[in-house]
Order: C-alpha cells, then sequence, then structure tokens
C-alpha cells in the first residue's frame, strides 16, 4: 500500500523530479523509493511529502504512522 501511495504522490507532484523538488531532495532518492525501497519513502520525508501532495501519511508509511482508530461516540 505504502508505494502505491507513494506513485499517487509523485503523480499528484507532477513526476519524480517535481516532487523531489518540493521536498527538498533528489529524483534518484524517489526513484530508488519507487523502485527498491520495501517501506516506500524514507521517514523524514513523509510529512514533506504529506504537504506537498495532500496524500496522508497513513497511506504513505502505514508502519511509521497507524490509522487512528475510528471514535465511536455513545
Amino acid at each position: 500500500m505504502a508505494n502505491q501511495a507513494l506513485h499517487r504522490a509523485v503523480t499528484a507532484a507532477g513526476g519524480q523530479k517535481a516532487l523531489a523538488a518540493r521536498i527538498g531532495t533528489t529524483q534518484s532518492r524517489v526513484w530508488y523509493w519507487l523502485a527498491r525501497a520495501k517501506n516506500g519513502a524514507a521517514g523524514e520525508f513523509v510529512i514533506a511529502i504529506e504537504a506537498a501532495t495532500s496524500i496522508p501519511r497513513q497511506e504513505l508509511r502505514p508502519d511509521l504512522y497507524p490509522a487512528e482508530p475510528e471514535r465511536r461516540g455513545i
């Protein structure tokens, strides 16, 4: 799921190079996350990716940012 979210973030940003520029890294690092990284984007970039693309951090790295449990009114 993390890589699908990262693919959506790349698309939303206008490509790997555009995303890299928005979050302060290189296109080759974004490529690595897409092609090789088991968990998707590096943890230190998740918040920046979320801010740049509106893709939620919980989707980008669910291992670091688990979804909050649903709150039900009593």
